[in-house]
C-alpha cells in the first residue's frame, strides 16, 4: 500500500504562522514566506502540501486562498484546511486550486450540512477528526463532543472518502503519534491519515504500520527537525 507524507504549512495574513489556542503566532521559518516553504518541499520530493488557513479557522473568513493558488502553481497538489465547515467554503477552496478539501471537525456538529458538503466534495473531500481524550473535540469549541467510533461509522455510511485524524494534545510537540486512536480510526475501512506529534522517521514508520494511508507533518518539517527529503524517499 502506498503511503503519503504530506508537509503542512499554517498561514495567517499571507505569512507562515504556528497554531496556538490563543491564535496564530508568526514564525521565521523560511523567512515567514509560505511559497519559499512550498518550493523547498517540492524540491525535497513532496507531491502534496497541506495548507491551513488560520484566518478562516479563527475568524471564519478565508484570508489566504491566494496561497492555495500559488502553491498549486508551484506544482504541488494542495489539500486545503482551516476549519472549513460549509459547502460554499469548500467550493471556494477548490476554485482557488485545491485538489482536496478538509472538512473541519466542528462541521460535524451540524450533521445535515456536513452530509451535504461531504456529498458535494465526493472523492475530493477529507473529513477532519480532531481527537482529545478519546473523543472528537473540535479545537476552539466548547460545545463539541462526539463519540469517535460511532461518528466514523456514520461518516463512512454517508460516503466520506477519507479521514484526517489529529491527536490534538500532540500537535506541535513532537512526542509521537497517538497510535491507539489511529488504529481505531483505521478500522473504519476508509483511507486514514494521521497528524499530531509526528516528528521523526520512526514516528512515520509507526503510523504506516498502524495501517494509515499517510501522515501530515507540520512543525517538524517546517523547522527542519524532520528530514523531509529522507522521509519522502523512504
Amino acid at each position: 500500500m502506498s503511503f503519503e507524507v504530506i508537509p503542512a504549512i499554517d498561514v495567517s495574513g499571507g505569512r507562515l504562522a504556528l497554531f496556538t489556542p490563543e491564535g496564530p503566532r508568526p514564525t521565521e521559518a523560511f523567512g515567514g514566506d509560505p511559497l519559499a516553504a512550498a518550493h523547498a518541499y517540492r524540491e525535497a520530493g513532496a507531491r502534496w502540501i497541506h495548507v491551513v488557513d488560520l484566518d478562516l479557522a479563527f475568524g471564519g473568513t478565508f484570508g489566504n486562498l491566494d496561497v492555495v493558488t500559488a502553491a498549486a502553481e508551484v506544482g504541488l497538489a494542495v489539500q486545503a484546511s482551516g476549519g472549513i465547515a460549509r459547502a460554499a467554503d469548500a467550493t471556494a477552496a477548490l476554485v482557488a486550486g485545491a485538489r482536496r478539501v478538509v472538512l473541519g471537525s466542528a462541521s460535524l456538529l451540524d450533521e445535515a450540512e456536513a452530509e451535504r458538503t461531504i456529498v458535494t466534495l465526493g472523492d475530493r473531500g477529507v473529513v477532519g477528526i480532531e481527537v482529545e481524550g478519546g473523543r472528537i473535540r473540535p479545537r476552539g469549541r466548547t460545545d463539541g463532543d462526539l463519540p469517535l467510533v460511532e461518528t466514523l461509522g456514520w461518516l463512512s455510511a454517508i460516503g466520506a472518502s477519507r479521514f484526517l485524524v489529529t491527536a490534538v494534545s500532540r500537535v506541535g510537540v513532537g512526542t509521537g503519534p497517538d497510535l491507539d486512536i489511529l488504529r481505531r480510526a483505521v478500522r473504519s475501512g476508509r483511507p486514514t491519515y494521521a497528524a499530531g506529534g509526528i516528528a521523526t522517521l520512526t514516528h512515520l514508520g509507526e503510523v504506516r504500520s498502524a495501517g494509515a494511508a499517510g501522515a501530515v507533518v507540520g512543525r517538524a518539517a517546517l523547522e527542519g527537525v524532520l528530514d523531509l527529503g529522507r522521509a519522502l524517499a523512504l
